[in-house]
């Protein structure tokens, strides 16, 4: 397993150390909650963990939760989210994050923003000084408005460019069945004003800015040669 895999399963299985018997868990998407999903599917096999359900923020977390044996709900099931662990593309000092790489920020921010704590599992290669450093900003745009959208998005100075598929022709569609538009900016001095401003744009469904949403960063880093994992 390479340094990086070494460091994403570490963190992944620190966050899943804390979830609690009797749980509404939100199961996030990407490659480091693919290893919370396992360890949660481990505890609940031990019997370390018992009668907990998820809420998936995609497909992809609803087939690895269905995979390793977690039981799976709805939002119009429950009346509330008591954890939900998700990764990051960026954090910065204040905790506030880019998030979308596998385009899955819009139901992600659903579920995190319910839940009662949120858990954000990163390696240390995703923490910045300044949002928008090292990763495009993803825009959730309605097929049929992508161009009036990009026309507003170079009026705010950004740069916008339509998402590809990777071993498919065309755009990358969302599990909403939407565009994805990746958007660069010289520099995001004000993250909560830029997201609402970006959400009022008329067919944006939503952006990858979550501002003053955590509350717990788990950040995993190899120190001389062993992964530790430190809290934010």
């Amino acid at each position: 397993m390479s340094t990086a895999n070494a460091m994403k399963r570490e963190v992944g299985k620190a966050a899943a150390q804390r979830v609690k018997s009797g749980s509404i868990v939100g199961l996030g998407t990407g490659s480091t909650t693919a290893y919370t999903i396992e360890f949660l599917g481990e505890r609940l096999k031990n019997g370390d963990l018992k009668d907990i359900k998820g809420i998936p923020t995609s497909f992809q977390a609803s087939v690895l939760a269905k995979q390793f044996g977690i039981p799976l709900t709805t939002l119009d099931e429950v009346d509330r989210i008591d954890i939900a662990i998700d990764g990051a593309d960026e954090v910065d000092p204040h905790k506030n994050l880019i998030k979308g790489g596998g385009a899955a920020h819009t139901r992600e921010k659903i579920v995190d923003c319910l839940a009662d704590i949120f858990i954000v599992v990163v390696d240390s290669s995703k923490l910045v000084d300044k949002l928008g450093s090292t990763f495009l900003l993803p825009v959730e745009v309605l097929p049929m408005a992508m161009t009036p959208v990009m026309a507003a998005i170079k009026k705010l100075g950004g740069v916008p460019e339509l998402r590809m598929g990777v071993k498919k022709a065309g755009p990358v569609i969302t599990d909403q069945g939407n565009f994805v538009i990746d958007v660069k900016f010289e520099s995001i001095d004000n993250p909560a004003e830029l997201e609402k401003t970006l959400n009022n744009i008329p067919g944006v469904l939503e952006n990858g800015l979550f501002v003053g949403v955590t509350d717990v960063v788990l950040v995993g880093e190899v120190v001389d040669g062993k992964t530790v994992i430190r809290e934010l």
